[in-house]
């Protein structure tokens, strides 16, 4: 039978094992807490920094915008006094394409309408006057930019592209009263010219409907 020193050394040992295991359990604990503090605290930042760079896009983008519209379109051809009679017929226009004049009564489509085959001008000068953009390409023009601005007009409502084989370049941008010719899909004038004049101030009639006219 163990003596009453042997039971108090067994009781000693027992206790310093269990004071040992909480001790380990509170810089567990501590630890945890620490590591979860500071995952917590970069989760915050993360938000932080993610909301502050959205917002800053955000503004950029806003800026960028606003200095698109405010700004002249380089090399940028103008018509002023267009006129806008509904006719029933073929229309000589002094431009090619045609940006503005007497037109056919409906519209051509012009929702992000992209167009294989040509389209008769006068509906599309009618598309125009409804605050669309028009692009037109050669043969001649690049595959790539071609995809390119197919994608752009796809994506934007109240523009419209098709070819149109005898304009004086590859490819061209309409707008009613405007128009511009660019060197390719990445020429910044692209961008600037969407911008600028889908719906734009140029339009006569803003708000009008790209839908419900003639199809190809």
């Amino acid at each position: 039978m163990a003596s009453a020193k042997q039971q108090n050394t067994s009781a000693s040992a027992r206790r310093a094992k269990l004071e040992e295991a909480r001790r380990k359990e509170r810089a567990r604990e501590r630890r945890s807490r620490i590591i979860t503090i500071t995952a917590s605290v970069a989760v915050v930042a993360a938000l932080v920094a993610g909301g502050g760079y959205l917002m800053s896009a955000a503004d950029d983008k806003e800026k960028a915008e606003v200095e698109a519209k405010s700004s002249p379109v380089k090399v940028e051809r103008t018509w002023d006094k267009l006129t806008q009679n509904h006719v029933d017929k073929k229309v000589d226009y002094p431009m090619n394409p045609p940006v503005g004049g007497d037109h056919n009564p409906i519209w051509m489509n012009c929702n992000a309408d992209v167009y294989a085959k040509a389209i008769p001008k006068e509906n599309a000068v009618h598309s125009l006057e409804h605050g669309a953009v028009w692009v037109t390409y050669t043969s001649k023009a690049k595959p790539a930019d071609l995809k390119k601005l197919r994608e752009r007009v796809e994506s934007t409502p109240y523009s419209l592209m098709s070819p149109v084989e005898d304009q004086a370049a590859p490819l061209m941008l309409s707008a009613w009263g405007k128009q511009v010719t660019v060197t390719g899909a990445a020429d910044t004038r692209v961008g600037q010219f969407f911008t600028k004049y889908v719906q734009g101030p140029q339009t006569p009639e803003p708000g009008a409907a790209c839908t419900g006219g003639v199809a190809q």
